[in-house]
């Protein structure tokens, strides 16, 4: 099963089963994190415009973007994340 790893700068690379074990933990956990920060930044950017200084931001969404910003402070950042739950 290929092993997919997008890179802090949105970079896709893809690994065989051999070519993951041979990384290394230091390796794989890196790759993890960096995975974990793409999917943040993501989320982050599709709420972005709540941000403008035109825009009045809920309470909920400046609450979820302080989530959204706060991941990696998560104790079990990368491999155990709860994602925040977007507000509607």
């Amino acid at each position: 099963m290929p092993h997919i790893v997008i890179d802090a700068n949105g970079v896709e690379t893809t690994y065989t089963d051999e070519e993951w074990l041979a990384l290394g933990a230091a390796d794989i956990a890196e790759a993890n994190r960096a995975g974990v920060r793409t999917k943040r930044n993501a989320l982050l950017a599709q709420t972005d415009f709540y941000a403008l200084s035109d825009v009045t931001m809920s309470a909920e969404m400046a609450t979820y973007r302080q989530a959204l910003r706060d991941i990696t402070s998560q104790d079990g950042f990368p491999d155990n994340i709860t994602w925040p739950t977007k507000p509607e």
